[in-house]
């Protein structure tokens, strides 16, 4: 279990999007991985909750580590497959958040561990001022505040430095870009 987990060594930058449901880190993901020419991490746990939608069933707390373990290994399948940047749509840490938010403080001890251990070069942490849309998986609308506040809450308190993407898509976009080059000029 542990080494399905872990984030395995890479020679790659690893930016990562953070934050609530619908707030453009997919569409964001994936303008940065063709603006740079690389390749962009999906949400594992997308398609695993439309898997279980299209057979009536919900996420319960028993699918918190089968998602954990989907994208770490998305992750680093895809880290092999690039040499200077991988842009990640989520971390475990983002999934430790949302577990917590939906099963009452659950997060599982192993998932914990790896969270706080596998290493991120740049944080962006997207903000809920951009319209939520229904896309028949995301089911929280009227929570975003609370769950943008356990977001930003969990990389205060972890010490982690992050960039806040606010404003419209192509200002998200304009800023990452910038914070990014700065990233990759110094490294």
């Amino acid at each position: 279990m542990e080494e399905t987990l872990k984030q395995q060594d890479s020679n790659c930058l690893k930016v990562v999007l953070f934050g609530p449901e619908s707030t453009g880190k997919t569409i964001l993901a994936k303008q940065l991985a063709a603006h740079y020419n690389t390749l962009w991490v999906p949400e594992f746990s997308r398609s695993y909750a439309e898997e279980k939608s299209k057979h009536n069933e919900v996420l319960t707390k028993d699918d918190v580590l089968p998602i954990a373990i989907g994208q770490m290994a998305l992750e680093n399948s895809l880290a092999k497959q690039v040499e200077s940047l991988l842009i990640c749509d989520t971390n475990l840490l983002e999934t430790k958040v949302y577990s917590e938010a939906y099963y009452n403080g659950y997060s599982p001890e192993i998932l914990n561990k790896y969270a706080k251990e596998n290493n991120y070069n740049l944080y962006f942490l997207t903000n809920i001022d951009i319209p939520w849309e229904d896309d028949g998986i995301r089911d929280r609308p009227n929570e975003r505040k609370n769950m943008f506040n356990a977001f930003q809450s969990t990389l205060i308190k972890n010490n982690i430095p992050y960039v806040l993407l606010k404003g419209s898509l192509p200002n998200r976009l304009e800023i990452a870009i910038k914070h990014i080059d700065k990233l990759i000029k110094n490294n």
